[in-house]
């Protein structure tokens, strides 16, 4: 008998977490996974919510087993799983049936998916990790309304919460939910990186334990710079590792992964034409961290760092201005895409929705949200209250980059926030020569600022 509320296929963490999410909040979920034994094991394991869970054999018991219309989210990997998904599950899915991934996808495949399908088709991002997943996450939606509110409840009812606020908007229309979630995740790359910058400034230049840095960290959390990532940070440099009896931190392996969502941000940002320079850092910053072999060759040959004379304060200052300007970064890309793709996104909606339940959460959220509402148009940077902090803060931040710079110690990001902060208040930057050289060399032609006249050529076209 059909009964179940909605389907999920893929029990992998987060789909896994994802179903008994959807089955706390009351409502029926079916589950299908490409291995039968993952599925039966997973309802077994579900304990007083197993009555909210049907376990499944075929993708034709799954359909069978969901009231209509019918509803399925697709918890696989990115990409061609997830045609290939489709195409198995569609001979048994009628016309008016949604399937709703809800992965890591990139949003060019969304929209493509959006295009060649025959049927009702969503993308949502889900940000969160396992704990968001199973607890609520935070849900960013693309595509058209009227299939949004088919599935808003469940959506909502699962979603975290601010305040009593449902962290799940849909964002915009067709691809838009998963590209702010790589929007998202390009922020959160950047924010860890920033973070880790610090770190290394306390532990290599100011010679500090871990303890003593987590310390640091948990007294930031309880003033501007409160956040999930923070909190996070304080936690991972308080733990004690009990086979070396010492702090945890001192035996991970110092070289970072990644999924590829901060990657594509990167990428599209080139595209659009829109500059996030402390993104891209992280992103590079990562590349970098994995060759290590490398490094520890060239340590060797060129040395270590030296230590610094800073005040704790300053790096509190410094990273917050930095924070604020990668953010800034991640709000003019957002505006720069639904230009570019003719998108509903509401910076404010956006920031709101980033609240509670995703990675990035963080209390300067609300007052992004304020701003962006009495200014949707303005670059963070340019918003009072943000301008504001960033003249209070700059100077540390610049202090913080000349101090590391001189010692030797990495902080590619917050040298890119600083490097965007100074040419971005440049009212005459240094362009016009680059136009002069493209002109010289290929003719490209060049504005007049004088007359504003296009197309105009050096006396060397003459030649």
């Amino acid at each position: 008998m059909a009964r179940a509320d909605i389907g999920l296929i893929g029990l992998g963490t987060m789909g896994s977490a994802l179903a008994l999410n959807i089955a706390e909040k009351g409502f029926t979920v079916a589950v299908w996974n490409r291995t039968t034994e993952k599925t039966h094991a997973f309802v077994e394991e579900a304990g007083d919510l197993a009555a909210n869970v049907i376990a499944t054999d075929t993708l034709e018991d799954l359909a069978a087993a969901l009231k209509g219309p019918r509803a399925i989210i697709l918890m696989v990997p990115a990409g061609q799983p997830v045609d290939d998904q489709i195409e198995a599950l569609d001979p048994y899915l009628g016309p008016d049936d949604m399937v709703i991934d809800a992965g890591n996808a990139n949003f060019r495949d969304t929209m493509r998916r959006m295009e060649v399908l025959e049927r009702p088709f969503l993308g949502i991002g889900v940000s969160g990790g396992e704990d968001g997943a199973r607890h609520g996450p935070a849900i960013m939606g693309g595509g058209d309304p009227d299939l949004w509110a088919r599935v808003a409840p469940i959506l909502t009812a699962i979603a975290a919460s601010f305040e009593g606020t449902p962290c799940a908007n849909l964002m915009g229309e067709n691809g838009a939910g998963h590209f702010v979630k790589a929007v998202h995740n390009g922020i959160e790359y950047a924010d860890m990186q920033l973070i880790a910058e610090v770190y290394g400034l306390m532990r290599d230049g100011l010679a500090m334990e871990a303890p003593q840095v987590g310390e640091v960290f948990e007294g930031w959390n309880n003033g501007r710079l409160s956040s999930f990532l923070i909190e996070t940070s304080a936690k991972v440099a308080l733990a004690h590792d009990t086979a070396t009896d010492g702090p945890l931190l001192d035996v991970i392996v110092d070289a970072a992964g990644q999924k590829g969502t901060g990657r594509w941000t990167a990428i599209e940002a080139q595209h659009l034409g829109t500059p996030i320079p402390v993104i891209e850092a992280a992103v590079a910053a990562r590349n970098m961290s994995a060759q290590r072999g490398l490094r520890a060759d060239l340590a060797a040959t060129f040395g270590g760092v030296d230590r610094i004379d800073i005040p704790i304060d300053i790096l509190e200052a410094a990273l917050t201005c930095g924070k604020i300007l990668c953010y800034a970064q991640g709000f003019d890309m957002l505006r720069a895409a639904a230009r570019a793709f003719d998108w509903s996104l509401k910076p404010e909606v956006i920031a709101r929705n980033w609240r509670a339940g995703c990675i990035i959460r963080s209390a300067m959220l609300d007052d992004m949200a304020e701003a962006f509402e009495a200014a949707p148009d303005t670059t963070l940077m340019a918003a009072p209250y943000f301008s504001d902090i960033l003249s209070e803060t700059i100077g540390a931040l610049r202090q913080t980059v000349i101090a590391a710079t001189s010692a030797g110690l990495p902080v590619p990001a917050m040298a890119a926030a600083l490097a965007y902060f100074d040419t971005m208040r440049q009212a005459r930057g240094t362009a016009n020569m680059i136009q002069g050289q493209r002109d010289y060399f290929g003719l490209h032609g060049f504005v007049r600022m004088d007359t504003g006249d296009k197309d105009q050529h050096g006396p060397w076209a003459d030649d």
